[in-house]
């Protein structure tokens, strides 16, 4: 196993299961794994009666399963043992504007192609769980909200799941692709530092994805190390140009020593240079911008913006040629890997350092 690579082991706590349910919850394979302390996969090998379960696992499991008063889904029980010739993808509703989860969707279906796999694509447009698994082998979920009921549908299904970034809702994927945005984060502002910004703010959603949760903390930890004031604004996650444009109209009024302002959201960055304007600030002198995820529109903005480069076409293949490793059963459920993430540096934060 590589050293990007790592298995979560599971313990298996006796009798966990005698902890009740409460009544209004759905009994779930995830509810089953958890009180068994297994994974969702092993817990649905155990019930099938397939896979490389030991006896005692399996007799867990079954026991588990008999006192939550478990009823296995059926459908799904069919798409595991005859396969369908596709994956569901999973990504949330601002998918037509984003030039990331287009690139994301690119590099998925390609390494589904090359497995000779079509892509079914799954979105919460609705914001209503579906009422029956997805026809697919297995999902890729990307960038799964905690709050969003037709996230916590799918991972409630019997079907191997792995994630871009970690989720924080109920259940365990059974396998994660992540990169290190907090640490992406701390290098960027490291850079803003030293080009002299003392007062940096950020603009970003709230924290029900682990990826602006980990943009946030790291922001934290980062000022209060050094003993800066946070400035912040929060923005939905689906947060289009207006509702960036006014948090960085709110950030320039209410804080006139503002020197560097990074923005999460993609591409918000790009469309934050006409309010910068009409507040008197010139990027890349008296006003650092930065994003944390790269675009087209801030490699070909006036002045070319600073950004992280998280690389979605490959997070997308990575996602994918993960799952088919947990399909064919050359990886084993609990695995993450690492994705690797870089910083472009541009013109918007390319200041003299202050002397």
């Amino acid at each position: 196993m590589g050293a990007d690579e790592r298995v979560t082991e599971r313990s298996q706590p006796a009798r966990a299961y005698d902890r009740a349910v409460p009544q209004d919850r759905q009994v779930t394979i995830i509810t089953v794994a958890e009180r068994a302390g297994v994974s969702k996969t092993t817990a649905s090998d155990a019930l099938r009666g397939s896979g490389r379960v030991s006896e005692e696992t399996r007799r867990l499991v079954v026991g588990v399963a008999e006192e939550l008063g478990y009823v296995p889904n059926d459908s799904a029980r069919h798409l595991r043992r005859a396969r369908t010739g596709a994956i569901g993808l999973h990504l949330p509703e601002v998918l037509p504007r984003s030039d990331y989860y287009m690139s994301f969707v690119f590099g998925a279906v390609q390494a589904a192609a090359d497995h000779g796999y079509d892509v079914t694509l799954l979105t919460s447009g609705t914001g209503v769980a579906p009422s029956r698994s997805p026809r697919v082998d297995g999902l890729v979920l990307g960038d799964p909200l905690a709050d969003d009921p037709v996230v916590d549908k799918l991972m409630g299904s019997a079907l191997p799941t792995v994630t871009c970034e970690r989720y924080s809702g109920p259940g365990e994927p059974d396998g994660v692709v992540w990169s290190d945005h907090g640490a992406a984060l701390q290098t960027l502002l490291g850079h803003l530092s030293d080009a002299g910004a003392r007062r940096p703010a950020l603009i970003v959603p709230g924290d029900e994805s682990d990826w602006a949760a980990s943009v946030h903390r790291a922001y934290r930890e980062w000022c209060g190390q050094r003993g800066v004031a946070l400035i912040t604004r929060s923005v939905p996650f689906d947060a289009n140009a207006d509702a960036t444009s006014a948090a960085a109209r709110s950030l320039l009024t209410d804080e006139p020593q503002l020197d560097a302002l990074v923005a999460a959201p993609t591409s918000a960055a790009a469309t934050l240079l006409p309010v910068i304007r009409e507040a008197g600030r010139r990027v890349g002198e008296d006003l650092l911008l930065a994003s944390c995820v790269d675009a087209p529109a801030l490699r070909f903005a006036d002045p070319a913006i600073t950004a992280i480069d998280v690389r979605p076409r490959e997070a997308g293949a990575a996602c994918a040629e993960l799952l088919f490793e947990l399909l064919t059963g050359s990886a084993v459920p609990g695995v993450e890997r690492i994705h690797p993430i870089e910083l472009n540096v541009r013109e918007s934060t390319q200041r003299r350092r202050a002397a």
